[in-house]
């Protein structure tokens, strides 16, 4: 059964499509068929940026129990980082 409850959210990082990277500016985390998974109900991730037209969009459909290891695995690699590695300050470009 599809609930039709969407998780939307802001978000900053890159995705890549078919032209190359681009900026995420939000996300959406839905229960719903797939469009292409081969099962009945999948949770669905889209990452995108609406500004840059549909072509800036990245979609996943995962089964519950991927979608919960993809939660424990960013967890996991989050606390491993050193504080503050992970922060949203711009990349160095010293050499």
């Amino acid at each position: 059964m599809c609930t039709y409850l969407t998780e939307k959210f802001a978000l900053d990082g890159s995705g890549k499509g078919a032209q190359g990277y681009f900026a995420l500016t939000e996300a959406m985390v839905y229960v719903d068929h797939p469009q292409h998974a081969p099962y009945e109900h999948t949770v669905n991730i889209d990452f995108l940026n609406p500004s840059q037209g549909p072509s800036s969009r990245v979609a996943v459909e995962l089964t519950e129990e991927s979608a919960l290891a993809l939660i424990d695995a960013i967890r996991s690699a989050l606390a491993a980082a050193p504080p503050g590695l992970t922060s949203n300050a711009p990349a160095s470009t010293a050499a």
